[in-house]
């Protein structure tokens, strides 16, 4: 309860929890760490034959449902140890696409970004210290699966990216409404970062101007801007388009 409840306690142990039968499928086996399943789900043979590989507890289903975090819990309960990666792994490879996060507060625009990251290609994801916690229970369900697979590195100043963007030859680009090119008219088929700002107030001025250039995505009617995760897709898929022709 207190790893769902408290990032403290997630970081003072090392550990998150992801719940259900997916997140335990697809969990890295040497991430996890054990796994809870209620008595009611432990009938399912098919399933325990995977549980057991790891170390497992059964418990009352009341017991359960208090230990997870959604209404209506699926059963399943695993405990992870929290993964690392440097920021050298995250920008392996030739021509790397990565996004980096200032400050975003939703679980479901980070969990976005996370799963469409992977579906676009991209090779990582930075962000700041303010952003929503990565291994808040909600977040970690909005990612479906992705952040077992995603590289990510939570950067303690995002002002140091700029080094290593510089090292990789990594051009960078803020989405921001004073863009004076369409993101469409740019060329993203070399290393490329794209930098996303918190929901209410977009980008700080100060990593604004660090990046390379500003782009926008033109919008129609009365709307100013999209969602962070919508604004952040479009430039993935823009990227991800350019780089399959």
């Amino acid at each position: 309860m207190q790893l769902n409840q408290k990032a403290k306690a997630r970081r003072e142990q090392g550990l998150f929890v992801a719940e259900g039968r997916k997140m335990f499928l697809e969990a890295p086996e040497n991430w996890v760490f054990q796994v809870f399943v209620s008595e009611t789900f432990s009938q399912d043979g098919e399933l325990m034959a995977q549980v057991e590989k790891y170390p497992y507890e059964i418990v009352k289903d009341s017991v359960f449902r208090q230990m997870c975090d959604t209404k209506t819990p699926q059963g399943i309960l695993t405990v992870l140890k929290l993964p690392s990666w440097s920021e050298e792994e995250v920008l392996a490879g030739k021509n790397p696409l990565v996004m980096v996060l200032e400050d975003l507060q939703d679980p479901g625009n980070m969990g976005t970004i996370f799963r469409t990251a992977e579906g676009a290609g991209v090779d990582g994801i930075f962000m700041s210290t303010n952003c929503v916690d990565i291994y808040n229970p909600k977040t970690i369900r909005s990612t479906m699966g992705s952040v077992y697979r995603v590289p990510f590195v939570i950067a303690p100043d995002l002002q140091d990216v700029f080094a290593w963007f510089k090292k990789q030859g990594i051009r960078s680009y803020a989405a921001h409404l004073k863009g004076k090119n369409s993101y469409e008219q740019e060329n993203y088929c070399g290393g490329t970062a794209f930098f996303i700002g918190n929901e209410g107030n977009g980008l700080t001025d100060k990593l604004t101007d660090k990046a390379q250039k500003k782009i926008k995505i033109p919008m129609c009617g009365k709307v100013e801007s999209l969602n962070a995760a919508m604004a952040a897709t479009v430039l993935m898929f823009e990227a991800a388009r350019q780089r399959r022709n």
